[in-house]
């Protein structure tokens, strides 16, 4: 039985239930299959504690989320692996939400059980660190009986998204919240655009272009005095065993996009053309700066994706879905050919909706999972960049039956152990080698 996506309405493609659920999540609530007893939180208050997972950008900008769209969301406790990281955005939420800030030095956690005090914490429990860690801290918190926002990729390997979907699986016998951080399925104007294309406005699917092409993302530079396996969580982005690379960290916004027009079918295989030109040197880790992944669904429909992360070069960002009655640029909320139209409704800011769906969904005991969209789509990512990386055309239920994973285990990851990948004699970290490079 094909389960279904209580938020975004995946196995449910009527325009009655598509008006109904985008109704639903423009206003910030989200409809439901199961119920759990209201408060499920800070028993006897109107305080949902927030604990965070990861101190980067993302993860504080999730938590300014909550504040934002919640005066009773407060934030009780963060981690990372390195303290003044916690230390600099407990400052930077206190000059923005300081009444909503409730941190103090004994709930600054770090290192790599960090997560385990937070959750400890907290009500809901906000994960964006490093995605290899992604599966593995909502499993903790979800076993800890914890609502969690999981910020995309949502695994980096088949392995990982196996054990994502077990723990959603578990949040449902549970009763908890999982909503995931790929907010395009929350933002008003592409939901109306969407459902517009499942109605036939511009025919059967024939072709998808996705575009991220930009400038090199998120750099840190070596600090002095940090261990090499420090330095590689440091700059987490630019490393294989920890980001995944670009296709699932960034393409898969573009991925799961494709995936929603085509009604949730994941693609019956692909092949990708990758590699490194120009970002060889070490700030940038053994990530390549270029992939191009060519889908193929069951129906004959292609899309074609591409992402690029090198400096001085063309850069755009864009989802253009092609049909034979006429085209629509998802992110330009317009259709063209023989319906013309361009989305002048309301608009909002899908981080915001996205955590206010996850609170409300919290406040009123009416559980949202994300579920099945999150970890189809990005297996669809980790799928076309297993692809780039060995040269070989991967097929979807190749990748759907590996248990294929990025040494080492989430759980076997230390700050004392060697990392598994070095700089070379060249100053460069190695890569995979198209041809050469074997995986599954």
């Amino acid at each position: 039985m094909k389960e279904t996506d209580t938020l975004t309405g995946a196995g449910q493609p009527s325009r009655r239930g598509f008006l109904k659920t985008s109704a639903a999540v423009a206003a910030g609530a989200a409809l439901a299959h199961t119920a759990i007893a209201p408060r499920a939180y800070a028993a006897g208050s109107d305080i949902i504690k927030i604990g965070m997972i990861g101190c980067g950008g993302r993860c504080t900008g999730a938590g300014q989320n909550a504040m934002n769209v919640d005066a009773g969301a407060k934030i009780v406790a963060m981690c990372d692996i390195f303290l003044d990281r916690v230390h600099t955005q407990r400052a930077n939420l206190k000059k923005q939400k300081a009444n909503q800030m409730d941190v103090p030095d004994e709930r600054c956690f770090s290192g790599v059980d960090g997560y385990k005090k937070v959750v400890e914490c907290a009500d809901v429990v906000l994960i964006a660190n490093a995605a290899k860690f992604h599966p593995y801290h909502a499993k903790a918190a979800i076993e800890a009986g914890k609502h969690v926002f999981v910020e995309k990729p949502h695994g980096i390997d088949p392995r990982g998204i196996k054990d994502l979907t077990a723990a959603c699986t578990l949040a449902k016998e549970k009763k908890l919240s999982v909503v995931s951080g790929l907010q395009s399925r929350f933002e008003p104007g592409y939901r109306e655009a969407m459902k517009r294309i499942h109605d036939g406005a511009i025919g059967d699917i024939v072709s998808i272009e996705e575009n991220f092409l930009r400038a090199p993302y998120v750099l840190y530079k070596r600090k002095p005095g940090l261990s090499e396996v420090q330095y590689q969580f440091s700059n987490q982005y630019h490393f294989t065993w920890l980001s995944g690379d670009d296709v699932p960290q960034s393409l898969v916004h573009n991925v799961d996009r494709s995936l929603w027009a085509m009604r949730d079918q994941p693609p019956a295989k692909c092949h990708g053309l990758a590699g490194r030109s120009s970002m060889t040197d070490e700030v940038y880790g053994n990530v390549f700066d270029h992939h191009s992944v060519i889908y193929e669904f069951a129906n004959g429909a292609k899309l074609y994706a591409f992402c690029r992360t090198t400096d001085n070069c063309y850069n755009e960002v864009s989802s253009l879905i092609y049909g034979t009655k006429g085209r629509c640029n998802l992110l330009g909320c317009s259709i063209e050919g023989e319906t013309k139209w361009h989305y002048t409704g309301p608009k909002g800011n899908p981080y915001d909706i996205e955590i206010k769906a996850l609170l409300d969904s919290v406040r009123n005991g009416e559980p949202i999972n994300s579920g099945y969209h999150m970890a189809r789509s990005t297996l669809a990512t980790i799928m076309g960049q297993l692809s780039c990386y060995t040269g070989k055309e991967v097929k979807w239920d190749q990748v759907e039956k590996s248990d294929y994973y990025y040494p080492p285990k989430a759980e076997e990851c230390s700050l004392e152990m060697e990392p598994p990948v070095k700089l070379g004699p060249d100053g460069k970290y190695p890569t995979y080698v198209p041809g050469l490079t074997k995986l599954l």
